[in-house]
């Protein structure tokens, strides 16, 4: 058999191993659009639809082209058929459905991840907030003050959480920084900073600007008008304010400390460690000058030292399984580089 009829015998292998094993995805042909609204709803049947047709109101208000994005947050009424009517309304309402409650962070988590927009809007689903008027407000003052957030302040606010809200607002810009006066309200935020969250634990939802402001994000607020729900009942109530308190100063502690972690261990080991050493030498001089001996003292500043040169040794752990975090995450991203598929 002559050489052309063994090529035509055993033709060349036309795709590769990977493109046999896993079909190359077709990349997007729909441009994506400028906004994405995303709606956390529950039990929020009497409101959601009046939600989704201002926030598609909206859009034509500020002739761009936009998409919302609802979870269904394990609703027990009659929320899913109101949002299947609303999907045969709105093409470019995507749904997401929660069989059980899983919280507001897991929703936007999910609708973060999802969204295409180059402005992601979070909007509440009970019409406190009308979007077709705070949409454009939140977008326009973003656009004009070259923002990366911007929060609105809700004026005339007059339901039971106004105080709660007061010294939540005023830890958040007391020790996190953040310059608005109404943190944990609507907000509107650019893709750099959506795609720059950590992974968010439970109601994260809450640190939002806190993240973003310590990252170096450029953070505002526009005004707001506010309205009492016209039906359903509120999901937050004041037993929220220990939890939130306690969640600011773990994000507070995270932002700070996750990336130099030996910077709080090793103080707090230092620390302990020069008082033992202080210690040490006033009962040395207690011993020659005075011929006195504080032995539970000693006993004392022994145990502190130990505890500091072991909080050391967890820094240093900390260090070595931070660095190593950061090659993977490389690599990760190496990986992706080479094969986006």
């Amino acid at each position: 058999m002559n050489r052309e009829a063994m090529a035509h015998s055993h033709p060349e292998p036309t795709a590769t191993l990977h493109e046999l094993q896993e079909p190359r995805k077709e990349a997007p042909t729909e441009a994506s659009p400028y906004l994405s609204v995303v709606i956390p709803a529950r039990n929020e049947e009497g409101t959601l639809g009046q939600v989704v047709e201002r926030c598609f109101a909206a859009f034509q208000e500020l002739a761009c082209t936009g998409e919302v994005l609802v979870v269904n947050d394990g609703s027990t009424d009659g929320t899913a058929d109101v949002l299947a009517a609303l999907q045969d309304r709105f093409p470019t309402l995507t749904v997401f459905t929660h069989r059980r409650s899983q919280g507001m962070t897991a929703a936007l988590r999910h609708m973060f991840a999802a969204s295409r927009g180059e402005i992601v809007i979070l909007i509440p689903a009970d019409m406190e907030s009308d979007p077709l008027q705070d949409i454009p407000a939140l977008v326009r003052h973003l656009e004009a003050h070259n923002l990366d957030a911007v929060a609105g302040w809700r004026q005339g606010r007059k339901d039971g959480k106004v105080f709660a809200s007061a010294i939540y607002n005023l830890v958040m810009r007391t020790m996190a920084g953040v310059p608005v006066h109404d943190a944990n309200w609507i907000k509107a935020m650019r893709r750099e900073v959506i795609d720059s969250l950590p992974p968010l634990r439970s109601d994260w939802h809450r640190f939002l600007l806190m993240i973003a402001v310590h990252q170096g994000f450029r953070v505002g607020e526009v005004q707001t008008s506010y309205r009492p729900r016209p039906a359903g009942s509120s999901k937050f109530g004041w037993e929220r304010i220990p939890i939130s308190f306690l969640d600011v100063l773990v994000v507070k502690f995270l932002l700070t400390f996750s990336q130099a972690p030996m910077r709080f261990f090793g103080g707090l080991g230092l620390a302990g460690i020069a008082v033992s050493l202080l210690t040490f030498l006033y009962l040395t001089g207690l011993y020659i000058f005075a011929d006195t001996q504080k032995r539970p003292i000693f006993i004392a500043a022994g145990i502190l030292a130990i505890i500091g040169i072991l909080l050391l040794l967890v820094g240093f752990l900390a260090e070595l399984i931070v660095s190593q975090g950061e090659r993977i995450a490389e690599l990760e991203k190496r990986l992706l580089r080479r094969d986006p598929e």
